[in-house]
């Protein structure tokens, strides 16, 4: 939508390019950055400025989005409540929202709807986390981005442990999506008023209409207080989870903890609605529904016998009442012990829960050693950006440690106690996923963002370092599109001793010798394409795609060319079915992984392409299934790690399943190989070791720190030094320890 005559030109020095839309509050307009980073900038209507009432509610709604900014909700960027006419910038996210996309191409189902539902249910967690109560949850504040599901406009949001606002005479909310709390005593609004919204919500997502719909927004809140809610044509699956989410009552529902435990726990496709079955229609005893969801319930003495149809959701009903009792922390480990049927008894039986530190359990190779002077360790690496996390990455060379990401260009750590040698910061908001380039011998490669008020330096460099003290060698302005490419956010690569670029322009790659910046050669992209280096052992190739293609986030026809290493020149074109991601190598054939999209959003991996650049040839293999979560590649093996924790391996030359092993990390990341075990780790700090043969468990870890497990598509995190393991979490924590001796859990 075009700016209108009345316009600003810009807001807060950041120049306006179109309108995104207006509401009763404030109109948002979409702006650009400095750095050329696209926000979504708030501006208050000026009849607002004067109410101070008002002016109280934009100063909270911005302190609680700086609170949860995070993978589920657009970051703050920057912020004026306290101007003539208050406004506030946010990342921008692409996409429709909930209600955009239900009016136009209807409820949504299946899968998509799946993923819908645990991504809103673990953004609750992760706001309400923070002690944040989002309060107004409905359609129009969800925008499905390609990444997933986010969260935004947190205008009635409060702390927890805040008063509520007096708003005298005016009902603050949306009152389909409003909790019988929030309708009645406002001031005793808690984070489970927000799950009651998510039922409202996911009704609306599976059905394109609401539990409680009426003629007027007065009957629709009079039905929110008394009345039942329509569920009927609900996926019966889905419907079980939902119901004891639209108890009247706070105390009969879920946590978005609990919550998120059981829509993990439902089949992928949800199940078609059962509009003859008993929990079809609306729910007919409240008060046995407050019964089930209440009464105390033993915990069940044989969780491995719970019978199929109850995650099928076969019985509406009787499911209901089933996962309503499940609320007290007793009964939530049963379900997943029932989830995963004698897998979890299997772990404790082989060391996870325990120390680890048993002989029979021991991961660590007969050689691999712990550097001198060891001992396990936990620091923070301050970065030069408040609120980046997670986005420290190690690479470990001797007894030294190198990481970079986020805020930290790149800082060097001894291996042995965790203490710093030096840190080089960065000032500006990172790319997401744009860690640590490289390490050459005597060099540090990292990126480094410009801040917003300098706009005279490039928005994103290369900057070499000497390893040794952190002096700045050189830098070169960097281009910032691979992710579009690749699906890996690597604009730059070391290979050998050089270090090889995209320009900031993003039209050609450039080589450099690592240390001293001296360019070996320049190899312009072909005409009408945006390409990405892609590293292969000693090989490099470039992986373009149209301009069209990239403009449009939908990449379906990559090609690739061998990269001659002394003069850059690229070789005859190989073209591949897409859009596939580059993982690694085996057996001296570049490996994809084929993406299975359904609309914009990415649903899995489906397919493996091996690429032989000699022969010029593209090989083919299908997998089994989808595998939707965290790609890795270890050893010549392909991983795929669910959000739920599920690990699965592949075979890259067949796409056979070598074997599936459900683990209690969700959201990892990973493997990394090292010390005879394959390590996975999410932004929690929480690990697991995993035999490389057969997936067998070793050992896990507890969670170190506060983080979200919601990201996809996360680079390892762990770095093994010979029998160290050196973890990379949230806050730009990072922790170590032996192998042998993995901290205890539980």
């Amino acid at each position: 939508m075009s700016l209108r005559a009345g316009d600003p030109a810009e807001i807060g020095g950041y120049p306006l390019e179109a309108r995104l839309g207006s509401g009763g509050m404030g109109t948002v307009f979409l702006a650009r950055t400095s750095s050329g980073r696209s926000v979504a900038i708030k501006l208050i209507h000026q009849q607002y400025a004067a109410d101070e009432e008002f002016r109280v509610r934009f100063r909270q709604e911005v302190a609680a989005a700086r609170r949860v900014s995070g993978a589920f909700t657009a970051a703050v960027v920057d912020a004026a409540p306290e101007a003539e006419q208050p406004w506030m910038a946010t990342a921008y996210i692409a996409g429709h929202t909930l209600a955009q996309h239900i009016a136009t191409k209807g409820p949504l189902n299946g899968a998509a709807l799946k993923r819908l539902a645990v991504g809103l249910a673990e953004a609750l967690r992760d706001i309400h986390r923070v002690g944040v109560v989002h309060r107004d949850l409905k359609p129009s504040n969800v925008v499905l981005s390609p990444e997933g599901p986010r969260v935004i406009d947190f205008g009635i949001s409060r702390a927890a442990d805040q008063q509520t606002l007096t708003m005298t005479g005016r009902v603050i909310g949306t009152p389909p999506f409003m909790s019988p709390e929030q309708l009645q005593a406002p001031r005793s609004v808690g984070p489970r008023s927000d799950v009651f919204s998510l039922g409202t919500l996911l009704v609306y997502a599976a059905t394109g209409h609401g539990p409680f719909d009426a003629d007027s927004p007065y009957l629709t809140a009079y039905q929110v207080v008394h009345e039942e809610p329509s569920l009927g044509v609900v996926p019966a699956a889905l419907r079980a989870v939902i119901e004891p989410c639209l108890h009247k009552e706070p105390e009969g529902r879920p946590s978005a903890d609990e919550l998120l435990v059981l829509l993990r726990d439902l089949p992928a496709d949800l199940g078609r609605t059962d509009v003859n079955g008993p929990g079809a229609g609306r729910i007919r005893d409240m008060a046995t529904q407050r019964h089930f969801a209440l009464r105390p319930t033993p915990a069940p003495t044989a969780p491995a016998t719970d019978p199929a149809g109850p995650r099928t959701g076969s019985t509406g009903t009787s499911v209901g009442r089933r996962l309503r009792s499940r609320w007290r922390p007793v009964l939530a480990a049963a379900i997943a012990v029932a989830a995963i049927g004698g897998t979890v008894a299997a772990l404790q039986a082989s060391g996870v829960g325990g120390s680890g530190g048993d002989k029979g359990d021991s991961v660590a190779a007969p050689d691999a050693a712990l550097p001198d002077g060891f001992g396990p360790w936990r620091k923070t690496v301050p970065g030069g950006h408040e609120d980046i996390p997670d986005e420290l990455r190690c690479l470990a060379r001797g007894d030294a440690l190198f990481c970079g990401g986020g805020g930290v260009v790149a800082t060097r750590i001894r291996a042995a106690d965790g203490a710093r040698v030096w840190t080089v910061k960065s000032p500006g908001v990172p790319v997401q996923g744009m860690h640590l380039v490289g390490v050459t011998g005597d060099t540090v490669l990292g990126y480094r963002f410009a801040a917003q008020d300098a706009p005279q330096d490039p928005p994103s460099e290369v900057v070499a370092m000497d390893a040794d003290n952190g002096r700045k060698l050189w830098s070169v302005p960097s281009g910032a599109q691979s992710t579009a490419v690749t699906g890996r956010t690597r604009d730059a690569v070391v290979i050998g001793s050089a270090v090889v670029t995209v320009n900031a322009s993003s039209s050609r790659f450039e080589a450099r010798n690592a240390h001293s910046g001296e360019v070996t050669w320049r190899t312009p992209f072909p005409t009408g394409t945006q390409c990405a280096p892609v590293p292969a052992g000693s090989q490099l190739f470039a992986m373009c795609a149209t301009d069209a293609e990239v403009n449009a986030l939908q990449v379906r026809h990559p090609v690739l060319y061998a990269v001659e290493g002394a003069s850059g020149a690229l070789g005859r074109p190989i073209a591949v079915d897409g859009p596939a991601v580059p993982m690694g190598v085996a057996d001296g054939k570049l490996v994809l992984l084929q993406e299975h999209m359904e609309g914009t959003e990415l649903a899995g991996y489906d397919g493996v392409a091996r690429v032989d650049p000699a022969l010029r040839k593209v090989t083919y293999s299908r997998l089994a299934g989808t595998y939707a979560g965290t790609p890795g590649m270890a050893d010549g093996t392909l991983y795929v790690s669910g959000q739920a924790g599920l690990v699965t391996a592949l075979d890259p030359a067949t796409g056979r399943k070598k074997w599936s092993r459900q683990t209690g990390v969700e959201g990892a990341s990973g493997p990394v190989a090292g010390a005879g075990a394959l390590y996975f780790s999410s932004a929690t700090g929480r690990v697991v070791a995993l035999s490389p043969h057969e997936g067998k468990p070793l050992w896990t870890t507890d969670p170190q720190v506060d983080g979200s497990t919601g990201e996809q598509g996360a680079s390892p995190r762990v770095t093994v030094a010979g029998r160290a393991v050196i973890v990379a979490a949230a806050k730009n924590t990072l922790f170590a320890f032996d192998a042998r001796k993995p901290p205890k859990a539980g």
